[in-house]
Protein backbone atom coordinates (compact mmCIF):
# COMPACT_ATOMS: atom_id res chain seq x y z
CA UNK A 1 0.00 0.00 0.00
CA UNK A 2 1.21 3.60 -1.39
CA UNK A 3 1.72 5.95 1.70
CA UNK A 4 1.35 9.76 0.41
CA UNK A 5 3.03 12.73 2.08
CA UNK A 6 0.81 15.52 2.89
CA UNK A 7 2.06 17.34 -0.07
CA UNK A 8 1.24 14.26 -2.29
CA UNK A 9 -1.92 14.06 -0.74
CA UNK A 10 -3.39 17.61 -0.76
CA UNK A 11 -2.49 17.41 -4.95
CA UNK A 12 -4.11 13.78 -5.08
CA UNK A 13 -6.93 15.65 -2.75
CA UNK A 14 -7.56 18.41 -5.61
CA UNK A 15 -7.44 16.18 -8.24
CA UNK A 16 -10.18 13.75 -6.67
CA UNK A 17 -12.11 17.36 -6.14
CA UNK A 18 -11.48 18.24 -9.27
CA UNK A 19 -12.79 15.04 -10.83
CA UNK A 20 -16.24 15.71 -8.50
CA UNK A 21 -16.67 18.98 -10.42
CA UNK A 22 -14.59 21.21 -8.15
CA UNK A 23 -12.41 24.07 -9.28
CA UNK A 24 -9.28 25.90 -8.00
CA UNK A 25 -10.23 29.06 -7.56
CA UNK A 26 -7.22 30.15 -4.85
CA UNK A 27 -3.93 28.85 -3.62
CA UNK A 28 -1.57 30.54 -1.22
CA UNK A 29 1.64 31.57 -2.08
CA UNK A 30 2.91 28.94 -0.16
CA UNK A 31 0.78 26.70 -2.36
CA UNK A 32 0.23 24.53 0.86
CA UNK A 33 -3.60 25.97 1.06
CA UNK A 34 -6.17 25.78 -2.05
CA UNK A 35 -9.74 27.11 -2.78
CA UNK A 36 -11.95 25.00 -4.50
CA UNK A 37 -15.36 26.00 -5.35
CA UNK A 38 -18.14 24.14 -7.74
CA UNK A 39 -19.26 25.85 -10.78
CA UNK A 40 -21.56 29.25 -9.70
CA UNK A 41 -20.93 28.48 -6.30
CA UNK A 42 -20.19 31.21 -3.56
CA UNK A 43 -19.03 28.55 -1.39
CA UNK A 44 -15.39 26.92 -1.25
CA UNK A 45 -13.78 23.66 0.24
CA UNK A 46 -10.42 24.22 1.34
CA UNK A 47 -8.07 21.85 1.45
CA UNK A 48 -4.52 22.78 3.61
CA UNK A 49 -2.10 20.89 5.60
CA UNK A 50 -3.08 23.66 8.73
CA UNK A 51 -6.01 25.04 10.16
CA UNK A 52 -7.53 28.16 9.57
CA UNK A 53 -5.46 31.28 10.28
CA UNK A 54 -7.62 34.46 11.33
CA UNK A 55 -6.07 36.04 8.14
CA UNK A 56 -7.72 33.24 6.00
CA UNK A 57 -10.74 33.61 7.12
CA UNK A 58 -10.99 37.09 6.71
CA UNK A 59 -9.64 36.77 3.17
CA UNK A 60 -12.01 33.39 2.34
CA UNK A 61 -15.18 33.61 4.46
CA UNK A 62 -16.40 31.57 1.80
CA UNK A 63 -14.43 28.54 2.83
CA UNK A 64 -17.03 26.44 4.59
CA UNK A 65 -15.70 23.27 4.92
CA UNK A 66 -11.88 22.29 5.54
CA UNK A 67 -10.06 19.23 4.39
CA UNK A 68 -6.73 19.28 6.92
CA UNK A 69 -4.42 17.01 5.69
CA UNK A 70 -1.23 16.94 8.28
CA UNK A 71 0.32 13.40 8.35
CA UNK A 72 0.91 10.75 5.77
CA UNK A 73 -2.16 9.00 4.43
CA UNK A 74 -2.85 6.25 2.38
CA UNK A 75 -5.17 6.21 -0.94
CA UNK A 76 -7.64 4.52 0.35
CA UNK A 77 -8.13 6.84 3.44
CA UNK A 78 -7.82 10.01 1.55
CA UNK A 79 -10.61 8.59 -0.77
CA UNK A 80 -12.64 8.43 2.56
CA UNK A 81 -11.63 12.07 3.52
CA UNK A 82 -12.45 14.01 0.30
CA UNK A 83 -16.11 11.80 0.24
CA UNK A 84 -16.28 13.31 3.92
CA UNK A 85 -15.26 16.69 3.09
CA UNK A 86 -17.57 16.88 -0.24
CA UNK A 87 -20.62 15.78 2.19
CA UNK A 88 -19.93 17.88 4.81
CA UNK A 89 -19.77 20.79 2.13
CA UNK A 90 -22.93 19.69 0.50
CA UNK A 91 -24.88 19.78 4.13
CA UNK A 92 -23.14 23.35 4.80
CA UNK A 93 -24.01 24.39 1.71
CA UNK A 94 -27.62 23.54 1.84
CA UNK A 95 -27.82 25.08 5.13
CA UNK A 96 -26.25 28.31 4.37
CA UNK A 97 -28.52 28.88 1.12
CA UNK A 98 -31.54 28.18 2.94
CA UNK A 99 -30.83 30.86 5.72
CA UNK A 100 -29.22 33.32 2.88
CA UNK A 101 -32.52 32.51 0.29
CA UNK A 102 -30.20 31.26 -2.04
CA UNK A 103 -31.50 28.92 -4.90
CA UNK A 104 -29.03 26.05 -5.41
CA UNK A 105 -27.43 25.94 -8.87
Amino acid sequence: MTTLTPVEAIARAVDLLVARGFAVVARNTRGDSVYLKPEACAFALRVSNHARTPKQRRNHPDAITSLVLRDPTSEAALAEQVAVAVRNFAGERAKRERVLGVSPD
